[in-house]
């Protein structure tokens, strides 16, 4: 008997109509009751953040089978929002969440507010703060760092080789890169991830990547699992993804 499918999406990056072509991809291919794990990054770079998170929140509210990660920019987001700002130490130095190259500026747009150059952090922060509705803050500090079921892991950037999953760093859970991405050995689980954008997905045996960058402007990746067997879904349904 084959295992129950489970639906991934990467990357989201404040692209609404990119995520409402892909539910409409997953629904087609796994009723409306489908189990979806959406793995993270719903703000920045892109120009619709508020209008994601209010789409997420919805499916949330009536019941839908969703479940949530967390993304670097999202943790980002979080920690701006804070009654006094934070910045995430994983960020090169002299970056920050209002940095061009993060995207905290076009989420901030998405809410109403503008950051113009001569701004202090402090006057933009007051802003955000009165303009993000509570039950966004509720929902970017609520988000899972991993899921796993039918022996994948769900993870929004990977894992550190080696490590026992309840002694993973939660930072590197959502921030890893290179010592994941070169390990070529088996993890315990396959690994479903995102965060390093890829032109198209890729899998690699031990693990497989979703980002294919749609807050650059491509295209929003979604999957569909059974058990380890895997295939993105496009317009035409399924097309197997294998090494």
């Amino acid at each position: 008997m084959a295992p129950n499918p489970v639906y991934a999406i990467g990357d989201i990056h404040g692209q609404l109509e990119m995520l409402q072509e892909a539910l409409v991809r997953i629904e087609q291919d796994g009723g409306a009751d489908a189990r979806i794990v959406f793995l993270g990054d719903y703000t920045d770079r892109g120009p619709q953040s508020r209008e994601v998170i209010d789409l997420l929140l919805r499916g949330q509210a009536d019941g839908r089978n969703w479940i949530f990660l967390r993304g670097n920019h999202d943790q980002m987001c979080s920690m701006f929002m804070e009654k006094y700002p934070r910045n995430d130490a994983r960020l090169l130095v002299g970056y920050h969440w209002l940095h061009p190259r993060i995207g905290g500026i076009e989420t901030l747009k998405s809410y109403g507010v503008d950051v113009a150059e001569g701004d202090r952090i402090y006057q933009v922060h007051s802003q955000a703060r009165n303009a993000v509705p509570k039950a966004h803050l509720e929902f970017l500090a609520g988000l899972k760092t991993f899921h796993q079921e039918d022996g994948v892991l769900f993870v929004h950037a990977g894992i550190r080789p080696g490590i026992a999953l309840d002694q993973q760093d939660p930072d590197d859970l959502i921030w890893i890169r290179d010592e994941f991405l070169t390990y070529r050995e088996p993890h315990p689980q396959v690994v479903v991830h995102g965060h390093t954008h890829v032109a198209m997905p890729e899998h690699h045996g031990n693990r497989i990547n979703l980002d294919t960058g749609a807050g650059y402007g491509n295209a929003l990746t979604a999957a569909v699992f059974e058990g380890n067997r895997c295939w993105v879904l496009d317009q035409d349904g399924r097309k197997p993804l294998t090494r």
